[in-house]
Order: structure tokens, then C-alpha cells, then sequence
């Protein structure tokens, strides 16, 4: 097998993220057997500067995008059918508003370093996505982290201070400087990019032709 490096950069409230992340994961399993990734989530913000009480979804996306509301609603029936193809479940309903992300982030560094990001990752975009929850607040960070294996106490205590909060901006001004200014960004090898919530097809092929020009590479 061939051991690619993955790093996903996203944001915990971005639909076409969870899209991404459910077609990339599906793809390496058509490839098992060819490829060995190690997926490595990076952090980014869409609403840096997201006031802690959030904001009403619809308003929010409308504004920003300039959409009506009927554009408005076919996008959230176009998200949530590629979602429901995927095997993800959006709940436009329960998902009334948006919020800062920067704790989530946090957290989920240090989930990196206690081997459970992918796991905390999964559990954060079902929380916002399917469950309507704000992960935003400390609780229901603290409560997710919880739920796949995390010390609910050292998570209080990450997210009542300051704990990797210089490590988390560091990364997000790292792929910002490096041109990332959307997501999902799936960086290959760190020289490939795949952006967007493409089709498992478009992964699929393209993972088995970064693997096979690098296990010729290696070869040769």
C-alpha cells in the first residue's frame, strides 16, 4: 500500500465540508488494499469574528451570499440530498442558527494529540449538523469530546482557558498565507489540492494517481 498524507482543512459548521469528508472517507475505501491514509484535520473559520451568541442561519447566509429566500431554501434541499447520498444527515430544522468555532478547533487539536481527531471531528459535525447543537458553547463541547472517549474534565479545562488557542491560530494563518480562503481544502502530500465537496468519484481517482505516481517515484 501506498501511505498518502491528508490534510483537511474545515470548519465544523460547513455543510460542503461534512459532504467532502463523508465522499474522501468513501473513496479510500474503494482504495483499500492501494492506499494508507493519514488524515490530518486543519482548522479554519468561517465566521472569525461570530459575536457568542451566534446568528440566525438564514439570515446569515442570505446576507452573506446574497440570496433570496427561495435560492436560500434549493440550496439547503441540494445540501441536504447530497448529504442523504452520502449516508449524512442534515436537519435544516434543528439547525436554526451559526456560531464561532474557534473552541471546537481547539479542541480538536488536542484531540489530534490524544489519537481521537477523526473521531471528535465525525462527532462535532453531527452535533451541529443532524443534532442542532451550539458548538459554540462550552458545555456541549465538553459533553461531544465526552462522547468519543475524551476526559470530559481535561476538556472543561482546555475550553476554560487558553490551551492551544496560539496553536490553533498558527495553523489557521498558515494555510491562509499559503492561499486557502475556502473549504473543505484536501491538501495531498501537501502539494496536491482538491477543493470542495466533490463527487467520491473525483477523490477516488485522483488519491490512486497521486499514490501510483508516488509509488513509482519511490520505485525508481
Amino acid at each position: 500500500m501506498t501511505p498518502l498524507r491528508i490534510d483537511f482543512v474545515s470548519d465544523v459548521v460547513c455543510p460542503w465540508c461534512a459532504i467532502g469528508l463523508a465522499s474522501l472517507e468513501q473513496a479510500l475505501q474503494r482504495l483499500q488494499g492501494e492506499v494508507q491514509a493519514e488524515i490530518h484535520f486543519r482548522p479554519f473559520e468561517l465566521n472569525p469574528q461570530m459575536a457568542p451568541e451566534g446568528e440566525d442561519i438564514a439570515e446569515h447566509l442570505q446576507r452573506k451570499y446574497g440570496m433570496s429566500t427561495e435560492q436560500l431554501g434549493a440550496n439547503q434541499e441540494a445540501i441536504r440530498q447530497r448529504g442523504a447520498a452520502l449516508g449524512f444527515t442534515f436537519d435544516m430544522d434543528r439547525r436554526s442558527r451559526t456560531w464561532n468555532t474557534f473552541d471546537a478547533h481547539r479542541l480538536l487539536h488536542w484531540a489530534g494529540i490524544e489519537g481521537k481527531q477523526a473521531a471528535l471531528k465525525h462527532a462535532l459535525l453531527r452535533a451541529y449538523f443532524t443534532d442542532g447543537r451550539n458548538v459554540s458553547d462550552h458545555a456541549v463541547l465538553a459533553d461531544v469530546a465526552a462522547g468519543v472517549g475524551l476526559p470530559v474534565e481535561r476538556a472543561h479545562a482546555i475550553l476554560a482557558g487558553d490551551d492551544y488557542a496560539a496553536e490553533t491560530r498558527a495553523e489557521e494563518e498558515f494555510f491562509q498565507r499559503h492561499g486557502i480562503n475556502a473549504v473543505p481544502a484536501i491538501i495531498i502530500e501537501q502539494r496536491h489540492l482538491i477543493s470542495g465537496g466533490q463527487p467520491v468519484e473525483v477523490f477516488e481517482r485522483a488519491l490512486r494517481e497521486i499514490a501510483q505516481a508516488k509509488a513509482s517515484a519511490n520505485a525508481g
